[in-house]
């Protein structure tokens, strides 16, 4: 009797996915072309991108495997609010699918604002440095370092989302990787333990003896110094894994300029790499379609050098204003050149531009309260809105696979 119920709940799960049953609910926007909402092959197929969604539902289905992603960008991913409600909806395809967190940051510690997702403190004195600008200390994935050499110094990572929600996914740990370098060296405070870490030559690694939620970190060999550019934190099963990598202000030059990105994909080891960088591509009297595409190109270079088969989907840039009044003139422009590089790169495209409603529709998004009044940002609505309409573009796009 318990096979039984067994089978047909797998069964009803299997042919759930995918399913409007998966759905989020969406409110009608007359505005907003929700018709469009769906991923796109520009080059007719993306067979790493059906890959992805084969391990999705294999995971989904049979709590099986791993799956990985990554959301590379600018302002619109350090919020962190579109990254959150992409990983909760995923998430709420099973119980029990949490892979762990992923990449995290002490954002506080940069005097920057943490992703929603969770909260970050520090304590003593800290430099920070970021990609916009060239020179200065070799960055990675986070596209950001902080550096101290103060021996009061502390960052701490608590898995409480900010402003949670009706549901908020809850996350433990029992791996800590800490990306960095110095003369001092991180430990990890877990209430009165303290476990040492590993070197491996660009890491610190650290297993916990129990689970955690919290996370502290402080220095030995202080006076000295240490620059800290991202810390992993994941558990020794499989599951789903969200990771948000955003810089506020970043371009494609931004993070191309990143040395050590390919470095530490192979930490992060992604099955599906989600670029939504462009919209500060856009903010000068000018726009460049072939360096636009010739710096992603190298961006997905680098991913596929450490995994050839990793799927990448582009996010197309969001309509946008400049001072606040005037529709970005390359908005169009940028889209184009989007789907260009998709069809290029047999990736798969999700076109946000023209799901808002094409060229001028963000003072639409702004009346209805969907944007901030710079017309380049959502509110917290609106970013919500994101992560349920990919959502249910990748859903759609699942379905459509196993027919």
């Amino acid at each position: 009797m318990i096979k039984r119920l067994f089978l047909v709940a797998a069964a009803f799960c299997f042919l759930s996915l995918g399913s409007p049953a998966q759905h989020r609910r969406i409110p009608s926007y007359p505005f907003a072309r929700l018709d469009l909402n769906r991923i796109q092959y520009p080059s007719g197929k993306s067979p790493e991108f059906e890959l992805f969604l084969r391990k999705l539902d294999t995971l989904a289905t049979y709590s099986s495997g791993s799956v990985r992603i990554l959301h590379v960008g600018g302002s619109h991913v350090q919020a962190g609010i579109w990254t959150q409600q992409l990983r909760r909806n995923l998430l709420s395809m099973r119980y029990g699918m949490d892979g762990g967190r992923g990449m995290v940051f002490p954002f506080n510690a940069a005097g920057t604002n943490t992703p929603a997702g969770y909260v970050s403190r520090s304590a003593g004195e800290w430099s920070y440095f970021r990609c916009l600008k060239d020179g200065g200390e070799p960055l990675g994935v986070t596209g950001m370092a902080v550096s101290t050499a103060d021996t009061a110094a502390v960052v701490m990572i608590d898995m409480t989302e900010q402003n949670p929600r009706e549901w908020a996914p809850g996350f433990t740990f029992k791996s800590v990787d800490i990306l960095g370098h110095g003369t001092a060296s991180p430990v990890v405070v877990l209430g009165r333990d303290t476990v040492e870490g590993v070197w491996n030559g660009w890491k610190y690694h650290f297993d916990l003896p129990h689970y955690s939620e919290y996370l502290q970190v402080r220095f030995r060999g202080m006076p000295g110094e240490f620059t800290l550019k991202g810390i992993y934190l994941d558990k020794p099963c499989g599951g789903l894994t969200v990771s948000e990598c955003g810089v506020n202000g970043a371009s494609t030059r931004s993070w191309l300029s990143c040395s050590e990105f390919g470095r530490d994909i192979e930490l992060v080891r992604p099955d599906l790499v989600i670029f939504s960088i462009g919209i500060n591509d856009t903010q000068g009297v000018s726009f460049d379609s072939e360096r636009f595409i010739a710096n992603y190109r190298e961006l997905v270079r680098e991913v596929r050098a450490v995994n050839p088969r990793c799927a990448i989907l582009f996010t197309t840039n969001n309509d946008s204003c400049r001072h606040r009044s005037d529709p970005n003139p390359f908005g169009i422009d940028q889209q184009q050149a989007f789907w260009r590089l998709a069809d290029s790169e047999n990736a798969a495209i999700w076109d946000l531009f023209e799901i808002m409603g094409g060229m001028g529709s963000s003072s639409d998004w702004l009346a209805a309260g969907l944007m901030k009044s710079d017309l380049v940002h959502f509110t917290a609505s609106g970013y919500d809105l994101l992560g349920d309409l990919l959502f249910n573009a990748i859903m759609d796009a699942s379905r459509k696979r196993g027919r």
